[in-house]
Protein backbone atom coordinates (compact mmCIF):
# COMPACT_ATOMS: atom_id res chain seq x y z
CA UNK A 1 0.00 0.00 0.00
CA UNK A 2 2.80 2.42 0.94
CA UNK A 3 4.72 1.55 -2.23
CA UNK A 4 1.70 2.29 -4.41
CA UNK A 5 1.14 5.63 -2.63
CA UNK A 6 4.81 6.57 -3.00
CA UNK A 7 4.74 5.78 -6.71
CA UNK A 8 1.59 7.85 -7.26
CA UNK A 9 3.29 10.75 -5.51
CA UNK A 10 6.40 10.32 -7.66
CA UNK A 11 4.30 10.52 -10.84
CA UNK A 12 2.60 13.68 -9.60
CA UNK A 13 5.87 15.40 -8.74
CA UNK A 14 8.17 14.35 -11.56
CA UNK A 15 7.97 14.73 -15.32
CA UNK A 16 10.51 14.26 -18.11
CA UNK A 17 11.14 17.41 -20.20
CA UNK A 18 9.08 17.08 -23.35
CA UNK A 19 11.92 17.92 -25.74
CA UNK A 20 14.27 15.41 -24.13
CA UNK A 21 11.55 12.74 -24.16
CA UNK A 22 10.81 13.33 -27.84
CA UNK A 23 14.48 13.27 -28.86
CA UNK A 24 14.97 9.99 -27.03
CA UNK A 25 12.00 8.34 -28.71
CA UNK A 26 13.15 9.52 -32.13
CA UNK A 27 16.58 7.91 -31.63
CA UNK A 28 14.94 4.54 -30.96
CA UNK A 29 12.89 3.64 -34.04
CA UNK A 30 11.40 0.49 -32.53
CA UNK A 31 9.45 2.76 -30.12
CA UNK A 32 7.75 4.42 -33.06
CA UNK A 33 5.06 1.74 -33.24
CA UNK A 34 3.71 2.54 -29.77
CA UNK A 35 0.40 4.35 -29.72
CA UNK A 36 -0.26 7.49 -27.67
CA UNK A 37 -1.58 5.58 -24.64
CA UNK A 38 1.38 3.20 -24.66
CA UNK A 39 3.82 6.09 -24.88
CA UNK A 40 2.12 7.71 -21.90
CA UNK A 41 2.45 4.53 -19.83
CA UNK A 42 6.05 4.10 -20.97
CA UNK A 43 6.72 7.67 -19.84
CA UNK A 44 5.28 6.98 -16.38
CA UNK A 45 7.22 3.75 -15.99
CA UNK A 46 10.39 5.56 -17.00
CA UNK A 47 9.76 8.25 -14.37
CA UNK A 48 9.37 5.54 -11.71
CA UNK A 49 12.45 3.70 -12.93
CA UNK A 50 14.61 6.83 -12.73
CA UNK A 51 13.25 7.58 -9.26
CA UNK A 52 13.75 4.08 -7.85
CA UNK A 53 16.98 2.91 -9.48
CA UNK A 54 20.45 4.28 -8.79
CA UNK A 55 22.42 4.78 -12.00
CA UNK A 56 26.18 5.32 -11.80
CA UNK A 57 28.88 5.92 -14.38
CA UNK A 58 32.10 3.86 -14.22
CA UNK A 59 35.62 4.28 -15.61
CA UNK A 60 35.20 8.04 -15.82
CA UNK A 61 31.85 8.11 -17.63
CA UNK A 62 29.65 11.00 -16.54
CA UNK A 63 25.99 10.22 -16.85
CA UNK A 64 24.00 12.95 -18.58
CA UNK A 65 20.23 13.18 -18.53
CA UNK A 66 20.29 11.84 -22.11
CA UNK A 67 22.21 8.72 -21.07
CA UNK A 68 19.99 8.04 -18.07
CA UNK A 69 16.82 8.45 -20.08
CA UNK A 70 18.01 6.37 -23.05
CA UNK A 71 18.73 3.45 -20.74
CA UNK A 72 15.63 3.84 -18.58
CA UNK A 73 13.13 4.01 -21.44
CA UNK A 74 14.53 0.87 -23.08
CA UNK A 75 14.59 -0.95 -19.74
CA UNK A 76 10.90 -0.13 -19.26
CA UNK A 77 9.68 -1.33 -22.66
CA UNK A 78 9.62 -5.04 -21.63
CA UNK A 79 7.53 -4.21 -18.53
CA UNK A 80 5.14 -1.87 -20.34
CA UNK A 81 2.19 -4.15 -19.53
CA UNK A 82 3.74 -5.87 -16.51
CA UNK A 83 4.54 -2.98 -14.19
CA UNK A 84 7.55 -1.54 -12.39
CA UNK A 85 7.13 -4.13 -9.63
CA UNK A 86 8.78 -6.68 -11.89
CA UNK A 87 12.06 -4.85 -11.24
CA UNK A 88 11.74 -4.86 -7.45
CA UNK A 89 14.51 -6.35 -5.32
CA UNK A 90 17.52 -4.50 -6.70
CA UNK A 91 18.48 -0.88 -7.36
CA UNK A 92 21.73 -0.44 -9.27
CA UNK A 93 22.60 0.25 -12.91
CA UNK A 94 26.31 0.71 -13.69
CA UNK A 95 27.33 2.19 -17.04
CA UNK A 96 30.83 1.91 -18.54
CA UNK A 97 31.98 3.94 -21.56
CA UNK A 98 32.58 0.73 -23.55
CA UNK A 99 33.12 -2.97 -23.01
CA UNK A 100 34.25 -3.91 -19.53
CA UNK A 101 36.26 -6.82 -18.14
CA UNK A 102 34.98 -9.41 -15.68
CA UNK A 103 37.14 -12.04 -14.00
CA UNK A 104 35.72 -15.56 -14.17
CA UNK A 105 36.55 -18.64 -12.16
CA UNK A 106 35.47 -22.23 -12.62
CA UNK A 107 36.40 -25.51 -10.93
CA UNK A 108 36.45 -28.53 -13.26
CA UNK A 109 35.56 -32.11 -12.37
CA UNK A 110 39.14 -32.78 -11.32
CA UNK A 111 39.06 -29.91 -8.85
CA UNK A 112 41.33 -27.69 -10.94
CA UNK A 113 40.52 -23.99 -10.76
CA UNK A 114 40.44 -22.17 -14.10
CA UNK A 115 40.47 -18.37 -14.27
CA UNK A 116 39.99 -16.09 -17.24
CA UNK A 117 38.82 -12.62 -18.21
CA UNK A 118 35.69 -11.89 -20.25
CA UNK A 119 35.07 -8.66 -22.12
CA UNK A 120 31.38 -7.87 -21.94
CA UNK A 121 28.89 -5.36 -23.28
CA UNK A 122 26.43 -6.07 -20.50
CA UNK A 123 25.78 -8.22 -17.47
CA UNK A 124 22.94 -8.71 -14.98
CA UNK A 125 23.80 -9.87 -11.48
CA UNK A 126 21.31 -11.87 -9.40
CA UNK A 127 20.04 -9.52 -6.71
CA UNK A 128 22.56 -6.93 -7.85
CA UNK A 129 23.03 -4.32 -10.53
CA UNK A 130 22.70 -4.36 -14.27
CA UNK A 131 26.03 -3.40 -15.89
CA UNK A 132 26.03 -1.88 -19.38
CA UNK A 133 28.43 -0.57 -22.00
CA UNK A 134 27.25 2.83 -23.18
CA UNK A 135 28.99 2.23 -26.52
CA UNK A 136 26.75 -0.80 -27.03
CA UNK A 137 23.65 0.98 -25.79
CA UNK A 138 24.25 3.47 -28.62
CA UNK A 139 23.85 0.60 -31.11
CA UNK A 140 20.24 0.08 -30.00
CA UNK A 141 18.86 1.59 -33.20
CA UNK A 142 20.01 -1.51 -35.08
CA UNK A 143 17.20 -4.00 -35.57
CA UNK A 144 17.61 -7.16 -33.53
CA UNK A 145 20.37 -5.89 -31.22
CA UNK A 146 19.65 -4.23 -27.92
CA UNK A 147 21.93 -4.73 -24.92
CA UNK A 148 19.52 -2.96 -22.56
CA UNK A 149 16.56 -5.21 -23.37
CA UNK A 150 18.91 -8.21 -23.29
CA UNK A 151 20.13 -7.57 -19.77
CA UNK A 152 16.73 -6.60 -18.40
CA UNK A 153 15.27 -9.78 -19.90
CA UNK A 154 17.81 -11.58 -17.72
CA UNK A 155 16.43 -9.67 -14.73
CA UNK A 156 12.92 -10.90 -15.54
CA UNK A 157 14.33 -14.40 -15.94
CA UNK A 158 15.90 -14.14 -12.47
CA UNK A 159 12.69 -13.00 -10.80
CA UNK A 160 11.71 -15.19 -7.84
CA UNK A 161 14.48 -17.74 -8.43
CA UNK A 162 17.76 -15.84 -8.04
CA UNK A 163 19.45 -16.72 -11.32
CA UNK A 164 18.74 -16.81 -15.03
CA UNK A 165 18.11 -20.23 -16.56
CA UNK A 166 16.17 -19.22 -19.68
CA UNK A 167 12.80 -20.34 -18.34
CA UNK A 168 11.11 -17.49 -16.45
CA UNK A 169 7.90 -18.42 -14.68
CA UNK A 170 4.83 -17.95 -16.91
CA UNK A 171 2.01 -15.66 -15.83
CA UNK A 172 -1.44 -16.74 -14.81
CA UNK A 173 -3.52 -17.48 -17.86
CA UNK A 174 -0.54 -18.85 -19.78
CA UNK A 175 -0.18 -22.57 -20.45
CA UNK A 176 2.94 -23.52 -18.44
CA UNK A 177 3.56 -26.75 -20.35
CA UNK A 178 3.33 -24.98 -23.71
CA UNK A 179 5.54 -22.12 -22.48
CA UNK A 180 8.37 -24.36 -21.31
CA UNK A 181 8.05 -26.75 -24.25
CA UNK A 182 8.17 -23.91 -26.80
CA UNK A 183 11.23 -22.31 -25.20
CA UNK A 184 13.03 -25.64 -24.99
CA UNK A 185 12.22 -26.82 -28.52
CA UNK A 186 13.05 -23.45 -30.07
CA UNK A 187 16.38 -23.36 -28.27
CA UNK A 188 17.26 -26.90 -29.36
CA UNK A 189 16.29 -26.11 -32.96
CA UNK A 190 18.47 -23.01 -32.96
CA UNK A 191 21.45 -24.85 -31.44
CA UNK A 192 21.13 -27.58 -34.07
CA UNK A 193 21.11 -24.97 -36.82
CA UNK A 194 24.21 -23.28 -35.41
CA UNK A 195 26.02 -26.61 -35.23
CA UNK A 196 25.09 -27.40 -38.81
CA UNK A 197 26.41 -24.03 -39.85
CA UNK A 198 29.74 -24.70 -38.20
CA UNK A 199 29.92 -28.10 -39.89
CA UNK A 200 29.36 -26.50 -43.30
CA UNK A 201 32.29 -24.11 -42.91
CA UNK A 202 35.05 -26.16 -41.24
CA UNK A 203 37.85 -23.84 -42.42
CA UNK A 204 36.16 -20.64 -41.30
CA UNK A 205 37.16 -19.64 -37.74
CA UNK A 206 33.89 -17.73 -37.34
CA UNK A 207 31.35 -19.40 -39.64
CA UNK A 208 27.92 -17.85 -40.13
CA UNK A 209 25.21 -20.09 -38.63
CA UNK A 210 22.76 -21.52 -41.15
CA UNK A 211 19.43 -23.29 -40.97
CA UNK A 212 18.49 -26.66 -42.46
CA UNK A 213 18.16 -25.09 -45.91
CA UNK A 214 21.65 -23.63 -45.81
CA UNK A 215 20.48 -20.06 -45.26
CA UNK A 216 22.23 -17.83 -42.78
CA UNK A 217 20.32 -17.63 -39.51
CA UNK A 218 18.65 -14.30 -38.81
CA UNK A 219 19.67 -14.22 -35.14
CA UNK A 220 22.89 -13.84 -33.19
CA UNK A 221 24.56 -17.23 -32.72
CA UNK A 222 25.30 -16.18 -29.13
CA UNK A 223 21.74 -17.28 -28.40
CA UNK A 224 22.98 -20.88 -28.63
CA UNK A 225 25.35 -20.42 -25.67
CA UNK A 226 22.73 -21.18 -23.02
CA UNK A 227 18.92 -21.16 -22.66
CA UNK A 228 19.22 -17.92 -20.66
CA UNK A 229 21.04 -16.24 -23.55
CA UNK A 230 18.48 -17.61 -25.99
CA UNK A 231 15.63 -16.07 -24.00
CA UNK A 232 17.46 -12.72 -23.76
CA UNK A 233 18.43 -12.59 -27.45
CA UNK A 234 14.93 -13.56 -28.57
CA UNK A 235 13.54 -10.86 -26.28
CA UNK A 236 15.77 -8.32 -28.05
CA UNK A 237 14.43 -9.39 -31.42
CA UNK A 238 10.84 -9.58 -30.15
CA UNK A 239 10.86 -5.87 -29.38
CA UNK A 240 13.20 -4.47 -32.05
CA UNK A 241 12.45 -6.69 -35.07
CA UNK A 242 9.24 -8.57 -34.24
CA UNK A 243 8.26 -9.37 -37.83
CA UNK A 244 11.46 -11.36 -38.33
CA UNK A 245 10.95 -13.35 -35.14
CA UNK A 246 7.33 -14.10 -35.99
CA UNK A 247 8.37 -15.32 -39.44
CA UNK A 248 11.15 -17.59 -38.19
CA UNK A 249 9.70 -18.83 -34.90
CA UNK A 250 5.94 -18.15 -34.88
CA UNK A 251 5.21 -20.38 -31.87
CA UNK A 252 7.97 -18.74 -29.85
CA UNK A 253 6.72 -15.31 -30.89
CA UNK A 254 3.22 -16.14 -29.64
CA UNK A 255 4.56 -17.31 -26.29
CA UNK A 256 6.72 -14.21 -25.83
CA UNK A 257 3.69 -12.09 -26.72
CA UNK A 258 1.79 -13.83 -23.92
CA UNK A 259 4.69 -13.43 -21.50
CA UNK A 260 5.33 -9.75 -22.18
CA UNK A 261 1.62 -9.07 -22.77
CA UNK A 262 2.52 -7.18 -25.94
CA UNK A 263 2.23 -7.86 -29.66
CA UNK A 264 4.81 -5.66 -31.43
CA UNK A 265 4.28 -7.34 -34.80
CA UNK A 266 0.57 -6.51 -34.70
CA UNK A 267 1.45 -2.85 -34.11
CA UNK A 268 3.41 -3.00 -37.34
CA UNK A 269 0.51 -4.65 -39.17
CA UNK A 270 2.27 -8.04 -39.40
Amino acid sequence: MFTAWRRRRTLKRHRIPADLWQRTLERLPFLGYLNEEERRRLHDLTVLFLAEKEMHGAAGLELSDEIRLAIAVQACLPILNLGIGYYDGWVGVVVYPGEFEVRRQEVDEAGVVHEWTDRLSGEAWPGGPVVLSWQDVCLSDRGGYNVVIHEFAHKLDMLRKGDADGYPAPHRGMNPALWYETLSQSYEHFCDAVERGEARYPDDPDPPPVDEWGRELPFDAYAAEHPAEFFAVMSEVFFTDPTRLKLCYPELYDQLAAFYRQDPAARLGA
